[in-house]
């Protein structure tokens, strides 16, 4: 816990003093005498216990709104953190082709969008100071997450892509647009796309050549990798019985583009045929030049001020109440 005004706590510690030099004031008398002779049988009485709680419930209440003032603060996660110069968006497929289960992981036989959503996040974990944003696509492309340094937030987002959850097809061109516009207002020393597909383009308004076109004109690197094994892929059926089998679906990569749309903005393209072949095509990109910039992290902040507040004025109206009924005083 934090305060945004520290500096009022200083009123708090001032307290004790001015509540002595009150109580040794007095306050005014209620009644005048002309001889104190009047009232010598009462004049070596102890000051009445009530007025003593009395006026420490206002002192207390006097102090609760002095917090209050300070605003106290309960701040989750305050940095600042070192952030490279490379701003990334990867542009992950997700058509249904991507269903196709030629890839192992931990040896077992897994579809391609797991085995690229498992090397994803090792390759966000790599780069801690990258802000990294993700775009899916099919059909259509969509906006999964924006860029930012919450690496957290992140890869909870690419969890979160499934298959079949948006229209099917490969739009590829509207894809690398899509992935082109979170960076071109970008100010950084170098901005990437990484597009990740197992088909060709299919879908979409926007000819992958013309978004490449507008990436090489923004001075935006996109390095392009076509997933899937050579010749044919096993693709998962379930019969009437709801058991799974398998039948053997042509791969169709359109590399031709692909190398086309890398060369032109000056990227590579790959071709990822096995689970260590997509990890080596990240581990390359991961030796990209950076270079180190200071950033603030956004941080979330919870105002605790009426936790001190409202005490304050609950006591207060205790001491009205008290001093007006049954410990009530003459005037």
């Amino acid at each position: 816990m934090t305060f945004a005004h520290p500096w009022f706590l200083l009123l708090v510690a001032a307290l004790p003093v001015l509540a002595w030099w009150r109580g040794k004031r007095g306050q005014q008398a209620a009644f005048l005498y002309s001889s104190i002779q009047l009232v010598k049988s009462v004049a070596n009485l102890r000051r009445s216990r009530a007025g003593q709680f009395l006026a420490a419930i206002r002192w207390l209440s006097l102090g609760c709104f002095i917090i209050g003032l300070a605003r106290p603060q309960k701040i989750e996660s305050e940095a600042s953190v070192k952030a490279s110069g490379v701003d990334i968006v990867v542009a992950l497929d997700l058509s249904g082709s991507m269903e196709s289960e030629d890839f192992e992981l931990r040896g077992e036989r897994v579809n391609r969008l797991v085995i690229a959503k498992d090397v994803l996040k090792k390759f966000v974990d790599r780069r801690p100071s990258d802000r990294i944003g993700l775009v899916a696509f099919a059909g259509k492309p969509y906006i999964a997450a924006p860029l930012t340094l919450d690496h957290d937030f992140l890869e909870q987002n690419i969890d979160r892509l499934q298959l079949h959850s948006i229209e099917d097809g490969t739009a590829i061109g509207s894809a690398l647009v899509a992935a082109v516009n979170r960076l071109r207002d970008i100010d950084s020393k170098s901005k990437i796309v990484i597009l990740m597909t197992d088909g060709q383009n299919n879908a979409g308004k926007v000819p992958p050549i013309t978004a490449a076109e507008a990436a090489e004109a923004l001075k935006i690197k996109v390095y392009t990798i076509g997933v899937g094994t050579h010749g044919t892929a096993p693709f998962p059926r379930m019969d009437v019985f709801g058991r799974k089998h398998y039948v053997q679906m042509p791969v169709d990569i359109d590399e031709d583009t692909l190398k086309a749309i890398s060369d032109k903005t000056g990227g590579k393209y790959y071709r990822a045929d096995s689970s260590e072949t997509l990890k080596a095509i990240y581990d390359q990109i991961d030796k990209m030049e950076t270079t180190e910039r200071e950033m603030k992290k956004y941080v979330r902040v919870d105002e605790l001020f009426h936790w001190a507040v409202i005490p304050g004025f609950t006591l207060l109206f205790l001491e009205i109440l008290l001093s007006h009924t049954i410990w009530r005083r003459l005037p």
